[in-house]
Formats: structure tokens, C-alpha cells, sequence
């Protein structure tokens, strides 16, 4: 057995029949696109853009709440729902929809960890905060798209992650038991999802868990890259 699998994923990996991935900050950089997107929504609306490293820390929970964020930094506060929210909302999808891939990067050793997890048969869902009409952009763009059996969005039920509503229908979908799909993420939001899922679940260290460190956050393991991953899963069988 590698030496370097923790000991309490080990035995979690024995079960895992699929995986759910995150998006933003696991499987690829967007970073730079939603940060040129939020603050071309300020421009438009007459505010100062920020830093790219302040609006990494507003990145995890949906667009919604990156647009409300945004404001707030920018000294024009509104809630979700307001007419002023709506106005930026607008111009924030308006830019996102212009620039969505155009600054994005793929992060070492995805392309070939899914590939390896595709060799050993196991289906696989991307399950995000992101709303659904930027996923399948960015999948194609990227050459992910057929790697993916189907994307779940933050806007896809009524509910997004930490909540487990994503996951659990991500589970319906595969016909498969909570505790026999493997979540990979990259913040809180993916670790609380996946607990309360009953899911096990590993984090990346590279992401953006809303610019808080990982220290607290409770996975069964963090890993380096996809790629370490899927020998990691490969050790523990033929999953079927």
C-alpha cells in the first residue's frame, strides 16, 4: 500500500463507485475571469474595481453572493433582491457571459487524473456553486467535457452548497449511496456539503475556501492533485 494515503481515506477509498468535483478552484483557475467580470460590473455602475487577491476571498458561494460582496467592498451595500442588487446583477452576467474562460487555467494534473479515473470506470459529476449556463463552456473549452457523465449548477435547485441538496441529488442521479461517491473540493463549502451528505470527501490545497486557511476544515484528506488522487483510488480496487 503507498505509504502516503493517509490511513483514514484508505479505507473510505475502498467504497468509492464515483466522484463529485467542484469547479472554481479545483478543476481550473476562473479567478481572473470573475474578477474582470465583478469589476466591470463596477466600472458600469460608476464604483472603483478591486483587487484580484480581495475578490478571490468573495468566491465560493455563488454569483449572487460575489455580486453582494462586491458592492458592499465598493461602498454601495444591496441586498439580494433590491433593485439595485438586480441592476448589478445584470451588468455583473452581461460582462461574465463575455469573459468566462477567456482568463481561466487548468491546474496541474487534472487533465490526467481524470483521465486515469475515466480508465478505472468510474463515472464522474461536476457539482458547483457556479450557475449552470458558465459549466459547459468552460468543460468544452477546457477538454472536460467528456470526462463528466453531467454538471450540476448553483442554480440548478433551490439549494447550493454547504447545503447537500447538490450532492445528494448528484447521488440520485448516479444511483448510487452517499457514502459511495468520493466529493473533491476545495473550501468549507465542499467539506460541510459532503458531511452532510454523508460523503467522504477530499480537499486541494490550491483553491479558495473564501481566502480562510484550511487548517479547521474537516476532510478526510488533502491531496495535491487530481492526479495523486486517482492512484490513490486505484490502490484500493476495481470499484465495482
Amino acid at each position: 500500500m503507498n505509504a502516503s494515503l493517509p490511513p483514514a481515506l484508505q479505507a473510505r477509498l475502498v467504497l468509492v463507485r464515483a466522484l463529485c468535483f467542484d469547479l472554481d478552484g479545483t478543476l481550473l483557475d476562473t479567478i481572473p475571469d470573475l474578477a474582470a467580470a465583478a469589476n466591470a460590473m463596477l466600472t458600469d455602475l460608476g464604483h472603483a474595481p478591486r483587487p484580484l487577491e480581495e475578490v478571490a476571498t468573495y468566491v465560493g458561494k455563488g454569483a449572487d453572493r460575489l455580486i453582494e460582496r462586491m458592492l458592499a467592498a465598493a461602498g454601495a451595500p444591496a441586498a439580494i433582491g433590491t433593485p439595485a442588487f438586480d441592476a448589478a446583477r445584470e451588468r455583473f452576467h452581461a460582462n461574465y457571459h463575455r469573459v468566462n474562460g477567456q482568463a481561466a487555467r487548468l491546474y496541474p494534473g487534472v487533465l490526467e487524473g481524470l483521465q486515469k479515473l475515466q480508465a478505472q470506470g468510474l463515472p464522474m459529476a461536476v457539482v458547483t456553486n457556479k450557475p449552470f449556463a458558465y459549466i459547459e463552456p468552460l468543460l468544452v473549452q477546457f477538454g472536460l467535457a467528456p470526462f463528466f457523465a453531467f454538471s450540476i449548477g448553483g442554480d440548478s435547485l433551490p439549494v447550493r452548497k454547504p447545503d447537500p441538496g447538490q450532492l445528494l441529488e448528484a447521488c440520485r442521479r448516479l444511483t448510487l449511496t452517499p457514502a459511495d461517491v468520493l466529493m473533491v473540493g476545495d473550501s468549507l463549502n465542499d467539506t460541510q456539503a459532503a458531511r452532510a451528505a454523508g460523503m467522504p470527501v477530499v480537499i486541494l490545497p490550491y483553491g479558495y475556501n473564501e481566502g480562510r486557511p484550511l487548517d479547521s476544515v474537516d476532510a478526510d484528506a488533502v491531496i495535491q492533485t487530481i492526479d495523486q488522487l486517482a492512484d490513490w483510488v486505484a490502490l484500493q480496487g476495481d470499484h465495482t
